[in-house]
This record gives C-alpha cells, structure tokens and sequence, in this order.
C-alpha cells in the first residue's frame, strides 16, 4: 500500500510538510523513516486516499510510538501505543482509509 509521508526529524532538522509529501509504500517507511524517530519533537505524518492523516511519535523515554488520528476541530486524537515491534505489522497492515473503525486499539485522547 502507497501513502503520501511528511515528518519532522529535529535532530537532523529534515523536514518535508504536508502541503509538500511525497508518496511512499508502508515498507520504504518502515525502512527509511521509522528508524529517524529519535527524539520526542520528531514526528512522522501519511495521508491516506481521503488525505486523512495518521501520526507516529516516538517517546524516547519509554521506547514506545504513539500513532493517532488527529481531529484537530476537537482537539484530541484517537490513538495508541505500540513497540517497535509491533510497529511493523501495523504499518504493514495498515488499510487504504484510516477511520478509527479500521484501526483496532484506538483511545480517546484530548490534547
């Protein structure tokens, strides 16, 4: 599956936004953007079909992503944790639309 990525890599100061992503299979972004999540301002976006974005953020500390569906009008998320190794499947099994329904494990979280 083909999703078009934007991220932030603070350490690096690479940056390529949302206005601006460019398209990538799940494998080349477990591959190469996965592993340039290294601090807790880093963040990797993919857009769907229906441009709905799904976000991971890595939480150095605990050694854990966060991956979320953002709504910004309600200042909150629906997301969950998950550890690197589990990671992979996820994205690998990601669907064509993200909604919350197609994501098992999602939680409620306002910002």
């Amino acid at each position: 599956m083909h999703y078009r990525v934007f991220y932030l890599f603070e350490r690096t100061g690479e940056a390529l936004s949302s206005t601006r992503a460019i398209e990538m299979a799940a494998k080349s972004i477990w591959e190469q953007l996965v592993p340039r999540l290294q601090t807790e301002d880093d963040y990797l976006g993919l857009l769907d079909a229906r441009d709905t974005v799904l976000q991971i953020l890595y939480e150095p500390a605990q050694r854990r992503y966060w991956v979320e569906l953002p709504i910004d009008a309600a200042k909150a998320s629906y997301g969950r944790y998950l550890a690197l190794e589990e990671l992979e499947s996820f994205l690998l099994a990601l669907p064509e639309v993200f909604d919350q329904g197609s994501i098992p494990g999602l939680e409620y979280r306002p910002w």
